[in-house]
């Protein structure tokens, strides 16, 4: 029997930015894009680009090459024509192909319900704002045809009242030329029982058309794809049983983000696809990248990730329970389902230090360092010792790479702190004026320099770089790209420790640095200089 190879689709990007406190700036977007490409994931939507010039600039700057993709698709997303406008006048189409993506997204609704009521047309009006969208898409590809996928909104709830005219757009979308037809549950309120017979039965449709095509000469290789929500908790449940009964791709999001309870988790369902089901969707060492992606992915959205998240948290394979404990300690493997390192993950009671060190390993090598055996166990030691205060480095790697730095003895720092002071003046107009001064030494020199900006962090930012400059005019070429805040104690109120996290860049890469205290400006103060001392010591590392 051959082996099942479900395609994996991401819209991290774009449905799961419609999860509530998730705001990704377009270097977050980047930044997540460049990881899910080294994941190896073969498609990501990126949004929809007439969405706001935000988006525009996104797929603008992948599309001059700013970042060079070598596993993934990229995927911009858009909507049918309007009703009554012809497809190749209207507005939404031409900005969807000015993104300039090989593939694209269309969303068609499949709910004749929606149909009248929320596009306010006919039944026939909407097949055929189908059917000339996606021609339209496929013509206009510049050197082939593009992909296009089309995802029917509501399928599953439209089908439960009117099966016949779901199966209708079903197939309309196969005519007009789609090459994947996915099968949303936008609502999110189908349960598992009714989803493999609604999965079959569209398959029977789509595969019927594809060996009807290949009758006539027109060789298509049609798939069938699967879009659930969580508003159930079984968004998960429904993808694995959906790809079961014969679905060739799943969409979901990078730990679930998305609207209201979120989207299937993408995640969790190539990781039991693979390790319970013997498909082939990732490989065994992109399979063991998961855990770092997932905390990857949230540290860049500022979201807190839950500690029990199957797979990937960080509860997901600890025990506290004596009996539980006391059976690890005999037979390591009694009460885990699968191996942990499998996912990238690790036991929380059996830790082995031998796949810690050897993990660390490969990430000093991608950092540009080289870590023997007994500096790597000093380094996972103090990386314990700094997760317990709060930090995080899985979108950190520069403090990560200064760390391996300090624990070899190979760290140099560009200067020495005598102090800091930083004042905000409300003023009566309304205006806020924020000063910086700092005290530090460069060698036997000793300096006094003073910053204003629009916030501590930027007033601070620039009385550095004023008194370094004239040591380090490389500077001039780093520049901080984004800042994100995350109080880790909630309910301690304001005496909550903060974690800072702050992307700095040069005309070649990003790099991440984390800087952890109850004092917000303090935690900012080790992330600021982290960035700096980092993106002036390894300009030429090529690690990121």
């Amino acid at each position: 029997m051959k082996q099942k190879h479900t395609i994996l689709y991401d819209t991290t990007l774009r449905d799961g930015a419609q999860g509530v406190g998730i705001a990704y700036s377009v270097e977050d977007k980047l930044r997540i894009l460049a990881r899910l490409d080294a994941l190896g994931l073969p498609y990501v939507e990126g949004g929809y680009p007439g969405a706001s010039p935000k988006e525009a600039e996104f797929f603008a700057r992948v599309a001059a090459g700013e970042l060079k993709l070598a596993n993934t698709q990229l995927v911009a997303f858009g909507t049918t024509r309007r009703a009554g406008v012809e497809a190749t006048a209207d507005t939404g189409l031409a900005t969807l192909l000015d993104a300039d993506t090989e593939v694209v997204c269309l969303v068609a609704k499949a709910w004749d319900h929606h149909v009248r009521e929320t596009l306010r047309t006919t039944l026939e009006e909407n097949l055929a704002m189908l059917r000339d969208s996606v021609r339209l898409c496929k013509e206009a590809g510049r050197m082939a045809p593009r992909k296009v996928i089309v995802d029917l909104e509501h399928y599953f709830d439209g089908y439960a009242v009117n099966p016949d005219y779901a199966r209708e757009m079903l197939v309309a979308a196969c005519e007009a030329g789609a090459d994947t037809v996915v099968l949303c549950d936008t609502n999110g309120g189908t349960l598992p029982a009714c989803v493999s017979s609604v999965v079959k039965e569209a398959g029977e449709c789509v595969h019927s058309y594809e060996n009807h095509c290949q009758n006539r000469d027109e060789v298509r290789n049609l798939l069938l794809g699967v879009h659930f929500h969580n508003d159930t908790g079984c968004a998960v449940a429904n993808s694995l049983l959906a790809v079961e009964a014969g679905a060739d791709q799943v969409q979901g999001t990078v730990n679930g983000y998305g609207e209201r309870a979120g989207n299937a988790d993408l995640l969790v369902v190539a990781a039991s696809l693979v390790t319970k089901m013997g498909d082939s969707c990732l490989s065994n060492e992109q399979l063991a990248q998961l855990t770092e992606v997932s905390r990857f992915v949230a540290d860049v959205a500022n979201m807190s990730l839950d500690q029990h998240h199957p797979y990937t948290g960080k509860a997901a394979f600890s025990y506290k329970a004596g009996l539980h404990a006391s059976a690890l300690d005999r037979l390591d493997k009694a009460y885990e389902h699968i191996e942990p390192e499998a996912v990238g993950n690790l036991a929380r009671v059996v830790v082995s230090d031998l796949a810690g060190r050897a993990s660390l390993k490969l990430k000093a090598t991608a950092l540009g360092r080289e870590v023997s055996d007994e500096d790597a166990i000093a380094v996972l030691a103090r990386i314990k010792e700094l997760e317990q205060a709060g930090y995080s480095f899985e979108a950190a790697d520069a403090s990560l790479a200064l760390l391996i730095d300090k624990e070899q003895g190979s760290y140099r720092p560009l200067f020495r702190l005598e102090s800091f002071r930083v004042e905000a003046d409300k003023r009566e107009d309304g205006r806020v004026t924020t000063e910086a001064t700092i005290k530090l030494h460069v060698g036997d020199e000793r300096f006094v320099a003073i910053g204003e900006g629009n916030g501590p962090v930027n007033a601070l930012d620039i009385a550095l770089r004023n008194a370094l400059t004239p040591f380090y005019p490389e500077l001039a070429g780093i520049s901080l790209l984004d800042y994100k805040v995350r109080v880790l104690d909630e309910s301690s109120g304001t005496d909550a420790v903060t974690r800072v996290l702050i992307t700095s860049g040069d005309e070649r890469q990003t790099w991440g640095t984390v800087g952890v205290s109850p004092n917000i400006i303090e935690a900012s103060w080790e992330a600021l200089v982290a960035s700096l001392e980092y993106g002036l010591t390894n300009r030429d590392s090529g690690a990121f």
